[in-house]
């Protein structure tokens, strides 16, 4: 009876897993294809100068979806992230428990730049221990989930999210001790990146400078059911 159940829940993902790539190919995930830099791209960039084998890490908003959706997971325990319990804050110190953990792998924290305020002291720690984490912040000066839900379901009526705080994010890592980087073209985005990958013993902070009105698809509007999602 055992054998015949593990038989049948096998041909059950089997069939889940069927449906879901049916899916992917009905409603592929898509952004714009121009000269601006997107998230979307960055992310589908460290996917593939990581050949896919690295340990993401992320904290808490739009980057964590983007994250979710346009890396290519094939391993168990290969995304870290809080999920929909919203700890802002959790990406670092998952990234540096991770590194220390598997001192072998990449391990990149996907981190939008209100969550990176949370707990961006932990650098410290991450330089201390010499672990060559990545830190890829996606700056956009606001808190983006927020801001999204803000201008599609409350007619723009902005309220406390936005963070215009010129915060130098290079020269806050580099006080660190760690290597800082900006990034605010497309055509950087692969040079930053495999600076950051060939670091051996010493953290590495990306600033993507992203626009503030990027969004996430797909999105369930509030109190609606998944059948009434918006697709873009």
């Amino acid at each position: 009876m055992k054998l015949l159940n593990q038989k049948v829940e096998k041909k059950e993902c089997t069939d889940w897993v069927k449906k879901i790539n049916e899916w992917k190919e009905l409603y592929p995930l898509k952004y714009p294809q121009d000269n601006k830099l997107h998230p979307q791209y960055i992310i589908e960039r460290i996917y593939e100068l990581t050949k896919g084998e690295a340990i993401i890490t992320t904290e808490v908003g739009q980057h964590q979806m983007w994250a979710a959706q346009f890396y290519k997971y094939t391993s168990p325990r290969q995304f870290l992230s809080s999920g929909g319990l919203g700890t802002m804050g959790y990406g670092l110190g998952a990234c540096i428990g991770a590194q220390i953990g598997k001192p072998g792998k990449k391990v990149i924290n996907v981190a939008g730049d209100g969550s990176f305020r949370m707990n961006c002291n932990e650098l410290a720690t991450a330089v201390e221990y010499k672990l060559p984490v990545i830190i890829a912040i996606f700056n956009n000066h606001v808190l983006g989930m927020v801001r999204q839900w803000q201008q599609l379901f409350y007619g723009g009526r902005y309220s406390s999210t936005t963070l215009d705080r010129c915060t130098d994010f290079k020269a806050l890592a580099e006080a660190y001790g760690a290597i800082g980087i900006n990034v605010t073209a497309k055509e950087e985005v692969d040079e930053a990146l495999k600076r950051a990958l060939a670091s051996k013993d010493t953290p590495v902070v990306i600033n993507f400078e992203i626009d503030r009105d990027e969004k996430v698809f797909p999105i369930v509007p509030p109190g609606a059911p998944i059948s009434e999602l918006i697709e873009e």
